[in-house]
């Protein structure tokens, strides 16, 4: 045989074994997959997304609605959730809940939203915060009278506190959502409130000015009262070069002591500051930090005080850091290192091919010690006015960002994030056509510090529909999810998902099955 031949031979010998090997990268995605059950408790995920729609009609079940991975299992838990029924709190735990609490994403206006009058006269608007019985699935309407009601958390002092995701959007605590039930906000932006005869109700829920308005989803609350949260904007879209959503973090000016809250005056968001991230393309060691600007997103940052007056434009006139549409937010129950981890999504866009991705912030010091207003022009010439964590001029309140999950072509726009107790697990919901639920390992020992893989475990099978709301019981056993604003065409009068107090319907399911050992 000649040389040529010769190497044409070896060359192919080499290329057929690279292929029959596999690319690395497949490789290990194909092991994560078969190790399914080790690493996620669930005997296979799913290897494709639902591509055929089923349309939502009546007398279905819960296959119908979703597909999952193998060994997952689901039920209906309602049909007679609100349409857009969106993030949802457990109540009054995580452990044993015997309700959920659910945000109603839907406007109001005196054309769509309203859908009569109470016996008394008083107009009666569509439901923006319901609460649903675990045990019977009946649906009660507790709060009615906000515009796009998004996030919900219940407290570390067992109130509910709902977000309005609306560029004014506001944020309002309840007292006693098991028993409150048919009260109306009369103005957004207040606390006038009054019940189904008209009559004023006071003390059951407040308007939390203190905490500023934007277009709210996500947040946590910390033990103290300390609360993450996001504007959910898209950069470019309030102008040129505008930028896009800031996180922020408001400080109560009376920090939470554990003490019972049995009146919400008593509450820590009755007043408090409100600050920024403002990433710093220099280190915390340097004279020149924060040194702030556009390519600077993650890594350390400073805390920079905001007007709550008007968060948005004051977050871009004192150089807070943009993102691209920040949404959904949580702590990590598995972070134990001083202070919190608190990540969140920003959810991009892929026809754009920007996928998305998932960011967590380390801060182990959420409230700080005080503020410091920086004049110096060796370190910032501006005059804006920071987060303390000590006395020094160089004593800022340091808090770190980096991407923990990047998405890609079939991962992508994440919207709701969920942690599964017990595993630490990260479950991502996509908002998409045929969105899908992806479940993301924690980082392990390897040299980066991302999840170390992601495998999908639900696919919405209905194309007018999105998962949203994902959440998981204390125990990490059990998740619930809302299958969001599907075309009711066919839940036509007396099916089992026909309209509910004069307002369309959405599905709430139930999954169980995963493993948590």
């Amino acid at each position: 045989m000649n040389k040529n031949l010769l190497a044409l031979a070896i060359s192919l010998t080499v290329s057929g074994a690279a292929l029959a090997a596999g690319d690395f990268g497949m490789q290990t995605q194909n092991l994560l997959k078969n190790q399914s059950h080790k690493f996620f408790g669930i005997v296979q995920p799913l290897t494709a997304s639902e591509t055929v729609s089923v349309p939502r009609a009546p007398d279905q079940d819960a296959s119908h609605l979703i597909k999952l991975a193998k060994g997952l299992h689901a039920e209906i838990v309602t049909r007679k959730a609100a349409q857009n029924s969106d993030m949802m709190a457990f109540w009054p735990n995580d452990i044993k809940p015997t309700h959920i609490v659910t945000c109603i994403e839907d406007f109001r206006n005196p054309v769509d939203n309203v859908i009569g009058a109470y016996p008394s006269g008083q107009v009666k608007y569509g439901p923006s915060v319901q609460r649903v019985n675990l045990a019977t699935g009946q649906v009660d309407t507790i709060l009615r009278g906000l515009s796009s009601c998004d996030g919900i958390r219940r407290t570390p002092w067992n109130t509910i506190v709902v977000t309005e995701e609306r560029d004014d959007g506001g944020i309002y605590e309840i007292l006693n959502p098991r028993t409150t039930t048919e009260l109306t906000v009369v103005t957004r932006g207040a606390s006038n409130v009054i019940d189904s005869l008209g009559a004023p109700v006071l003390g059951a829920v407040e308007y939390r000015g203190a905490l500023g308005k934007l277009a709210w989803e996500g947040l946590d609350l910390s033990e103290q009262g300390v609360v993450y949260y996001g504007d959910e904007e898209r950069p470019g879209s309030g102008g040129a070069d505008v930028d896009g959503g800031s996180l922020f973090k408001f400080v109560p000016t009376t920090l939470w002591n554990g003490t019972p809250v049995t009146s919400l005056d008593q509450s820590p968001l009755v007043a408090g500051n409100i600050y920024a991230y403002q990433a710093s393309c220099q280190a915390r060691t340097s004279s020149s930090f924060p040194q702030f600007g556009q390519g600077c997103e993650i890594g350390e940052g400073a805390w920079v005080k905001v007007d709550p007056a008007n968060l948005r434009t004051s977050a871009f006139a004192n150089s807070a850091t943009g993102f691209y549409r920040p949404e959904d937010g949580h702590f990590d129950p598995m972070y134990s290192g001083p202070g919190v981890r608190f990540c969140w999504t920003n959810t991009g866009n892929s026809g754009a091919k920007n996928y998305g991705e998932v960011n967590c912030l380390i801060d182990t010091n959420p409230a700080g010690t005080g503020e410091k207003t920086v004049n110096d022009p060796a370190v910032n010439a501006n005059g804006l006015t920071y987060l303390a964590d000590s006395a020094e001029i160089k004593g800022f309140a340091v808090a770190a960002a980096n991407r923990a999950v990047e998405g890609d072509s079939d991962l992508n726009q994440p919207d709701n994030l969920a942690f599964q107790p017990r595993t630490g697990n990260m479950y991502v919901i996509e908002d998409q056509t045929f969105g899908d639920v992806w479940a993301c390992l924690p980082d392990g020992q390897d040299r980066n510090i991302k999840t170390d893989g992601c495998v999908k475990v639900l696919s919405v099978r209905d194309s007018s529909a999105e998962p949203t709301g994902f959440a998981f019981t204390g125990n990490g056993k059990t998740a619930y999810v809302h299958i969001q604003h599907s075309n009711d065409t066919a839940c036509t009068a007396g099916s089992d998902c026909e309209s509910n107090d004069g307002y369309p319907t959405d599905d709430l399911i139930k999954i169980t099955g995963f493993d948590v050992k």
